[in-house]
């Protein structure tokens, strides 16, 4: 049985995955990072954590936050990173303009990407980088 806790995808069968594949994945783990973040940093009332979430999952504020960590890309991750942004939305939020929301699917490639090679340090420092100066 895989441990989906610690994955290692192999190469050939990663670059299968379609982008979009990998930003509906890498959005779940972005999720989790941020409903971790904010539950570690004692905001006590359900509603609060539930805004504070929201706040950093939206489109706008992932593509603001990806700004932050392109310089840090390696040329593999900025390569992962440009395809993301390239697939072709079904639909976009209102919430969201359309560089925001394809900016947004990069991220979430990236994170997906990274995820299913069991990247997690990767991600973990990537992660705290668009988060250094939140509250």
């Amino acid at each position: 049985m895989p441990d989906y806790f610690d994955l290692n995808m192999p190469r050939g069968e990663l670059m299968n995955v379609s982008s979009l594949g990998l930003a509906h994945l890498g959005d779940a783990v972005f999720e989790v990072l941020v409903r971790s973040w904010v539950c570690m940093g004692g905001t006590a009332k359900i509603k609060d954590l539930h805004k504070q979430t929201v706040r950093y999952v939206s489109a706008p504020a992932q593509a603001a936050m990806a700004e932050k960590i392109l310089p840090e890309l390696s040329q593999e991750e900025s390569d992962v990173f440009r395809r993301g942004r390239n697939a072709a939305p079904h639909s976009i939020p209102k919430a969201a303009s359309r560089g925001q929301y394809q900016t947004a699917t990069a991220l979430e490639s990236l994170f997906g990407w990274l995820w299913l090679q069991g990247r997690t340090d990767r991600i973990n420092e990537l992660f705290a980088a668009m988060m250094e100066g939140e509250e």
